[in-house]
């Protein structure tokens, strides 16, 4: 077999970025093809946790691989989409995959897959990537968040020794289905048959789903109803503490030998970008808040953070958001917190238009529409008196700013 050319990161990135032309696919067939050819099954000693749900699973994932870290196991992370750095969704013990192994695994993958009658998409060749560095870097345990769903994404062609199901709700309904008992369905895919099944406390119609899934399958399946509150956690909001119990329930169920001391020394100091972020701006004497609630669940979940933290103080609000989302709900939600709301596009080919963003907000919620993002900051921060700016909605708005923030440039998928 003769050797392919060795791409540079640059070369490796828009190869891969080239793929978000073949689109979302659902189904196991080719991430199954793709780990066998590449090798990328992770070995038999190796732990494998699956994290599925509508919200809280990127904060559940990187509460596990903490927690995990934290009682000494080498641990690979598999998360998305990424907010500022493609990099972001696979690092190992904390650390980002470099852009030199980028590079050098992207080159090997694509060289496999160059004559695939049906080519591999963004996220396959993605997760194929992250589970051949894991591999190569003799992780112990791996943490996989699903990209959409469950049953048909591509996480699932990994054999995971637990299954973790954080909060259902509605979002992606154009792939997902059009009921809360249809989207249950898809997150209870992830669930192995004879291994164990964590969930949080679900709406009665989602632990129906779940329950009677679990048994057919003979998955020992436990609902997991306290927060956790025996120490401080880095993440803001009642809901975290609630992610950390079942982040912690999940290590249990995998067997890795925690105790109290590991725990609070792994939850002390937790973050997860974009998640009630705190962050300095140089305009702003309280800094901003981003948060990536974009659906009515979450919307609600950091109204209560922020009156948590501001108590009255209301918010000078930043939003975008991308179709398909439920937005007049999460705006009306967010109205509650809002002395103003700025509502922007954002840049994503699924972005809602200047039109679509005025139909989504009642005429009564204080408003303005801008046609750029940094139209929207710059008002936003003169208006901004005794509380931070909060910039919320689609994760690409949360991406892009904190990229401008950070004078970084950023690179988002669409995917």
């Amino acid at each position: 077999m003769h050797h392919p050319v060795q791409m540079n990161y640059e070369q490796a990135i828009d190869w891969l970025y080239a793929t978000q032309q073949f689109g979302i696919k659902l189904g196991l067939e080719q991430p199954l093809r793709l780990l066998r050819e590449l090798d990328a099954y992770p070995p038999a000693n190796v732990k494998v946790i699956h994290v599925a749900g509508t919200n809280g699973k990127g904060s559940t994932c990187a509460m596990i691989d903490a927690l995990a870290r934290s009682s000494g196991l080498r641990c690979g992370l598999f998360t998305s989409p990424h907010l500022v750095d493609f990099r972001e969704r696979v690092c190992v013990n904390g650390r980002e995959i470099s852009e030199a192994e980028t590079a050098h695994y992207l080159t090997r993958i694509k060289q496999r897959v160059t004559d695939w009658e049906h080519h591999p998409t963004f996220f396959e060749l993605t997760l194929v990537l992250g589970m051949t560095y894991f591999k190569h870097q003799g992780c112990e345990l791996i943490t996989l968040e699903t990209g959409m769903g469950g049953r048909l994404d591509a996480t699932t062609a990994v054999p995971a020794d637990v299954a973790v199901i954080t909060p259902v709700a509605m979002d992606h309904s154009q792939w997902l289905g059009e009921t809360l008992t249809e989207i249950a369905a898809e997150k209870a895919g992830i669930m192995v048959t004879g291994k164990p099944t964590v969930s949080s406390v679900q709406h009665s119609e989602v632990s129906e789903v779940l329950l009677k899934h679990a048994h057919q399958i003979d998955s020992p399946i436990e609902f997991v109803p306290d927060p956790y509150t025996a120490s401080a956690i880095g993440l803001a909001g009642s809901h975290q503490l609630h992610n950390a119990a079942l982040a912690i329930a999940a290590t249990q169920r995998a067997e890795i030998p925690t105790n109290a001391k590991i725990i609070s020394d792994a939850l002390a100091h937790i973050q997860w970008p974009g998640r009630f972020e705190h962050c300095p701006a140089p305009h702003s004497p309280h800094g901003i808040i981003l948060d990536a609630a974009h659906n009515p669940q979450a919307a609600e979940a950091l109204v209560k953070t922020w009156q948590q933290q501001y108590a009255d103080r209301k918010a000078t609000i930043i939003f975008g958001a991308v179709e398909g989302k439920n937005t007049a709900v999460v705006i009306s939600i967010l109205s509650e917190i809002a002395a103003h709301i700025h509502l922007t596009p954002i840049d994503s080919p699924r972005s809602l238009t200047l039109d679509e963003l005025a139909k989504s907000i009642n005429t009564d919620t204080p408003h303005t529409i801008h046609e750029h993002p940094a139209a929207a900051i710059d008002n936003a921060h003169q208006q901004a008196s005794e509380s931070p700016v909060l910039i919320c909605g689609s994760i690409f708005l949360i991406g892009q700013i904190k990229a401008a923030l950070s004078q970084q440039n950023s690179r988002p998928s669409n995917q």
